[in-house]
């Protein structure tokens, strides 16, 4: 199943914050669409994912977003 988080004109940390809290209420192998307008989060969520033991599957950058599709694997 995928699921939407919009985090746009949020600042690091809070969406790794949101993007933990929701990681918690979905199954394994579910994926996480988060649209973003902060930068940070291209490093900063790969890092969380790593940390946590999930998957970022695909990063597209446009001009006035960016768009992180993460899967939930542990």
């Amino acid at each position: 199943m995928k699921y939407n988080l919009n985090v746009k004109h949020l600042f690091c940390p809070m969406s790794v914050i949101r993007l933990s809290e929701m990681i918690k209420k979905i199954k394994i192998n579910d994926t996480i669409e988060i649209l973003t307008t902060d930068t940070g989060v291209l490093h900063d969520i790969s890092a969380w994912c790593k940390v946590h033991g999930h998957q970022v599957i695909l990063v597209n950058q446009k001009t006035n977003e960016i768009i992180i599709f993460v899967e939930k694997t542990g």
